[in-house]
């Protein structure tokens, strides 16, 4: 919280103000049928959550900017802001679209624009009921609903040593955004029981701020895999998004999670390889720093590939699923495996019955899960933790468990 821009905040406040008006106005046709009590006492309550909520965010906002720091206060009224303007912004849209087909409708009738209907008005706070209970959910308990996804890789040229190989992967950590130690520490036990061959972390783990991953060490040094623990970094590690007093400030901080990574026991990989080595056979184990379209292109994917047998079965850990669909895909030498992060699946959408969707599909064509392009795969991790929006809705936090197999001759 070094830098806050404060006009495009009140802009968004007034907006907000904006949308509770009409909300309410759409009210009307319900509340003349109620008796000036009933009347008054709803517009107390309507406008008293609105009052509280928008005063309670704007005094929490100015503490926080005089300390420099992210208050857990300040997060959870701006969960509350998200919660009140995102439910009354589904009965707003809804409600703006019958008031267009009203405007149409007067054309005709000569000027006389018709009532709202009573029965859009009843399904549209239905909706705007079931968005909320969903949006409650998402900031208390489906934030920590960790969700193990598993899948099996066929390759025709995986050493036979790495039959049944087991990966396990999370991604997008954002340490100074948990609140809840033993929800967290729930998470780490279920990465433990899958007990993973290989443990990789692609990128991520602080908001901005090397500290923020300080209370967590011991909890993510706690993981074990036996043929060890390896990271890379993310957009959001270097320290980009916030003012620093100077570049030697931001520089060490750097350092600084560097050296966090060790102390968690993950081998941070900076363009650079391991070779992973089972029963006399190896794969090649490579990680880039944060390459991706629009969030810096560090990453040096020929670095990383220097000294490695063009003939070795290799794993790419890219934060950005950008770098696989703009280079890695189309390599000359074949990687076969990519694994990212970075989209958190936008922390909202539907995976359910069939469908996936999040609105970050227009953002990125492959968000979440497995891709393929001629045989090369990304994989893309829905993300541990949890950025801005301090929930999620739809789109649980993932651990990754992916088995490595040969394909039938």
């Amino acid at each position: 919280m070094r830098s806050v821009r404060l006009f495009p905040i009140a802009l968004l406040l007034v907006f907000i103000l904006l949308v509770d008006f009409y909300a309410f106005q759409g009210l009307e046709p319900l509340l003349i049928k109620t008796g000036r009590t009933t009347k008054d006492a709803i517009f107390g309550i309507y406008w008293g959550t609105t009052g509280l909520i928008l005063i309670s965010f704007l005094f929490t906002l100015r503490r926080a900017l005089k300390i420099a720091k992210l208050t857990t206060a300040l997060k959870n009224w701006i969960n509350a802001l998200l919660v009140n303007f995102v439910t009354k912004l589904v009965f707003v849209l809804l409600l703006f679209f019958q008031d267009i087909f009203r405007l149409v409708a007067s054309v005709f009738r000569g000027g006389i624009m018709p009532a709202r209907n009573e029965t859009v008005i009843f399904i549209g706070l239905a909706l705007a009921l079931l968005i909320f209970l969903a949006f409650l959910h998402g900031v208390t308990l489906g934030k920590y609903n960790y969700k193990v996804h598993k899948l099996d890789l066929y390759f025709d040229d995986l050493p036979e040593a790495f039959q049944d190989f087991k990966l396990v992967q999370i991604s997008d950590v954002h340490a100074g955004s948990f609140d809840n130690a033993s929800a967290v520490e729930k998470g780490i036990k279920l990465i433990n029981s899958q007990e993973p061959d290989l443990f990789v972390f692609t990128g991520d783990l602080v908001n901005n701020q090397s500290e923020e991953i300080l209370p967590w060490i011991g909890k993510f040094g706690r993981i074990t895999a036996k043929y060890g623990k390896y990271s890379v970094l993310g957009n959001h590690d270097y320290g980009d998004y916030i003012q620093w007093n100077n570049h030697h400030e931001k520089a060490i901080n750097l350092e600084h999670l560097k050296k966090y990574h060790a102390d968690m026991g993950f081998e941070l990989l900076l363009d650079q390889h391991a070779l992973i080595k089972k029963d006399g056979q190896e794969i090649a184990l490579l990680g880039v720093e944060n390459w991706g379209l629009g969030f810096g292109q560090r990453g040096d994917i020929k670095k990383a590939l220097s000294g490695v047998d063009p003939n070795d079965f290799k794993i790419l850990l890219s934060h950005d699923p950008t770098h696989w669909q703009s280079i890695i895909k189309d390599l000359p030498v074949k990687i076969h495996l990519t694994l990212s992060g970075h989209t958190h699946g936008m922390q909202f959408g539907i995976e359910a019955l069939g469908i996936k969707w999040s609105p970050v599909k227009y953002r990125y064509p492959h968000w979440a899960g497995l891709a393929e392009h001629n045989k090369r795969y990304l994989y893309i991790n829905r993300g541990f933790g949890f950025l801005g929006f301090s929930g999620r809705v739809g789109i649980w936090p993932e651990i990754t468990v992916i088995t490595l197999k040969r394909s039938e001759p």
